[in-house]
């Protein structure tokens, strides 16, 4: 028997099709698995032990923002440490296959809380693509440390056809010529095999920079017959339509159920964040699950929620935080991008009437339960203050909690940081929501929100919960976070198939200790000096290959991985 290059010994086997595990050795060979048995296998070049362990494919992400890290920190490892051997790009309407790195800045910056600097530094320092095809090559060329995906995004076409200044206009709807210019990108990316287009309705969705800074995102203002256009190709050529709802006009979300239905033509691919028990609104998933369930079985749509399997635990600097976006005086708040000039504001008694006001509002749709006894201090200059919530203060000091959250930001700016749980916290709910085929795994926003939020680690949460709690059995868990999204993007990935792709974790349930959820913080790569939230426990994922290569092993990644390890590779959607 030939010697393979790499040999995982003696592990349990869960193949991502949702079968129980059998105990096996895999043989890889030349990127490709060439073996996967129970016979007299030699060592390889490398052997890994698997005894005790799962040996699984490796897990997708299908929902992350690492469209600028890609370019100049292309080995992606905080996912690929956590048994990531996918990703996809271009989610939200974002993507910088079409724009300049100006344009790219103003799109990704504010409503993905990266720095704009960054973004606009990796796009006009890498960038030397004009079109899907290259922009596919550009990726594919990079040496990265998992296979990346991509969406295009509808913000960057718009961008690049219109202009910024029109694409962000209510009053300006594209030409008849414009349409069909962006109707023809979108084709050529479905042909480059991008996975299909992402756009947006969110509200909360703004533009960074000095030219249009309080503007939404320019996916948000084109019309439905706009969107109707595009989806009429995506259906058309068996692709995805990703987006994010306005959540305050909900009936919105009639209309992406009707342009997903199938009843009598090809449904469209659909997918929507976020599926999620929001504390803000107790009857948001059931709901949700209900009308998926009736979009598909009675209007034969493909419809499916993207579900962050764990608590939405996000962190804020000051007044720093997406969810303020919802309410008219958050809003005036982040418009002010100077800390002085909205430390006068945040001091003002008229505008603290107005956040009183809005924070006090009980009914209307929101994300946020706006509830400061609901929002625990963290670190502050003034330590007798963290570990209590603000509302804890406010007590203590005879005073409103609103007030208690304004003179503490007013005092310390970023220094001030506080978090709260937005859903997700009721174990029970989220045991029912990850059973759901209305249900899919994503929507970790990875690459983005860096003081915000930290769900790299998702799957191996899953996992972990699946484990512990035997709410779903194991290899019905791995089937979630690997095959099933594979075949429903129509990905080359997500299965462990003998001459198939050579993308696998290894698990080793010892380390299912509860540490997996962990606040944490590492260096961005980079950026000098910042600092991003993740998750870490490097004593689950043993193992994670990914092109037959051994990029990864509790906690020490191989050499050269994301500078000289070319790795993964440019996936492209099956026709």
């Amino acid at each position: 028997m030939a010697r393979c290059d790499l040999v995982i010994r003696g592990g349990t086997v869960f193949d991502g099709r949702g079968g129980p595990g059998m105990r096996a050795d895999i043989g890889v060979t030349d990127g490709k698995i060439s073996l996967i048995g129970n016979g007299a296998l030699p060592d390889g070049e490398r052997t890994v032990d698997a005894a005790g362990k799962w040996v699984m494919p490796g897990m997708l992400d299908v929902h992350t923002h690492y469209d600028a890290e890609v370019l100049g920190n292309p080995g992606l490892g905080e996912s690929v440490r956590h048994g990531v051997t996918t990703v996809v790009l271009g989610n939200c309407s974002l993507s910088t296959v079409y724009s300049e790195a100006e344009d790219c800045a103003d799109l990704f910056a504010r409503v993905e809380a990266l720095p704009w600097d960054a973004v606009h530094s990796a796009v006009k320092e890498h960038k030397d693509w004009d079109d899907p095809h290259s922009y596919a090559k550009a990726i594919a060329d990079r040496p990265l440390g998992a296979n990346v995906a991509a969406f295009l995004g509808h913000s960057d076409m718009r961008v690049t056809v219109m202009g910024l200044g029109r694409s962000v206009d209510a009053q300006v709807e594209p030409t008849p010529a414009e349409l069909r210019r962006m109707c023809g990108m979108l084709e050529t990316a479905l042909d480059a095999g991008f996975l299909g287009l992402s756009t947006i309705r969110s509200s909360f969705s703004k533009l960074e920079g000095v030219r249009f800074p309080t503007r939404q995102l320019p996916s948000t203002y084109a019309t439905w017959r706009e969107y109707r256009a595009l989806n009429t190709i995506l259906r058309r050529r068996g692709r995805v339509h990703q987006s994010t709802p306005n959540l305050t006009t909900r009936i919105e979300l009639a209309r992406y159920f009707a342009q997903s239905a199938g009843r009598f033509r090809t449904p469209l691919k659909t997918t929507l964040i976020a599926g999620m028990d929001v504390k803000a609104d107790r009857t948001v998933a059931r709901a949700a699950t209900a009308a998926a369930w009736i979009a598909n079985t009675v209007g034969g749509a493909r419809f499916r929620w993207q579900h962050l399997p764990v608590p939405f635990e996000v962190y804020a600097d000051g007044v720093d935080l997406v969810v303020f976006e919802e309410f008219g005086s958050g809003v005036a708040a982040l418009n002010i991008r100077d800390v002085m000039k909205r430390g006068e504001l945040l001091a003002d008694e008229s505008y603290r009437r107005a956040f009183r006001k809005d924070l006090a509002k009980k009914f209307g749709p929101r994300v946020w339960n706006r509830d400061l006894y609901d929002a625990v201090i963290v670190s502050c200059p003034e330590p007798e203050v963290v570990g209590k919530s603000f509302g804890a203060v406010a007590d203590e000091r005879g005073i409103d909690p609103a007030d208690a959250m304004l003179d503490l930001a007013v005092a310390h700016g970023p220094a001030l940081r506080w978090r709260t749980v937005i859903a997700n916290d009721r174990e029970e709910i989220l045991d029912r929501l990850q059973r759901s085929p209305m249900m899919q795994v994503g929507f970790a926003d990875s690459g983005a929100h860096l003081r915000n939020m930290a769900f790299y680690n998702f799957g191996v949460r899953l996992l972990e919960r699946a484990h512990q709690r035997g709410f779903l059995p194991i290899e019905a868990a791995i089937h979630r976070l690997t095959g099933e999204l594979a075949d429903w993007y129509g990905l080359d990935a997500g299965h462990l198939t003998v001459g198939g792709r050579a993308d696998i974790g290894v698990i080793d349930p010892a380390g299912f200790d509860g540490a997996s959820s962990a606040y944490a913080e590492a260096p961005f790569p980079g950026v000098a000096g910042l600092q991003r939230m993740v998750n870490r426990n490097d004593r689950v994922v043993a193992a994670t290959v990914v092109g037959g290569q051994l990029v990864y092993e509790y906690g020490e990644f191989a050499p050269g991985f994301g500078t000289t390890l070319h790795a993964g590779t440019f996936l492209t959607a099956r026709a």
